[in-house]
């Protein structure tokens, strides 16, 4: 049998906060703000990672080039502490249902809506 215990670590030096949205997007230049607030009062490194995806795109794969550019303008001032992105993406945007029997489109999402390969690529140019 296994025995129950309580274990401290020092923790992870290099971690970061994702924002992935919940009731309404949070990418947005003070939803950042709070959360570098919240990690430097609990004393952890101010770095903030932003989902494209999931709420924050409300679930609308093709928004996340426009959330990407919102974050390029946020990075720009050179004191945001975003230190990257997530971003939903396969070979072929949009998703498909997994469905007995039917064939599958290779590269196609079988959960999330994603951006297509030509999409994802003109996104990365805006980030880069």
């Amino acid at each position: 049998g296994g025995h129950s215990a309580i274990v401290e670590t020092r923790g992870n030096r290099d971690c970061h906060i994702i924002l992935r949205g919940g009731k309404t997007p949070n990418y947005d230049e003070k939803s950042v703000s709070d959360a570098a607030g919240k990690l430097r009062k609990a004393g952890l490194p101010e770095r903030v990672m932003v989902d494209l995806s999931h709420a924050n795109s409300r679930r609308d794969p093709e928004r996340q080039p426009e959330i990407a550019a919102d974050v390029v303008r946020q990075r720009a001032t050179g004191t945001s502490p975003i230190v990257g992105i997530m971003m939903e993406s396969n070979l072929v945007g949009g998703k498909q249902s997994l469905e007995s029997g039917q064939p599958l489109v290779y590269g196609q999402s079988i959960t999330d809506g994603c951006l297509s390969w030509e999409s994802t690529l003109a996104t990365f140019e805006t980030l880069a």
